[in-house]
């Protein structure tokens, strides 16, 4: 499952948008709540949920990659 942004916890700084190594937040404009734009791509790194400030970003790793 992609990342989940929450809109009113997001303070819409972009941090999660430049450490995605997928750049699932592709065309995501600065000032502005990040899209996923391809959440096809995300592989579940986490990168995005720890380096959020806010804690605005949830992650549900499926059950198939946590065994």
């Amino acid at each position: 499952m992609p990342p989940v942004i929450d809109g009113e916890r997001c303070s819409p700084c972009g941090i999660c948008v430049d450490v995605c190594p997928e750049d699932v937040f592709f065309d995501s404009t600065p000032g502005e709540i990040p899209i996923v734009a391809y959440p096809d791509e995300c592989y579940h790194c986490s990168a995005c949920v720890m380096d959020c400030p806010t804690d605005a970003i949830a992650l549900y790793i499926p059950l198939s990659m946590r065994l």
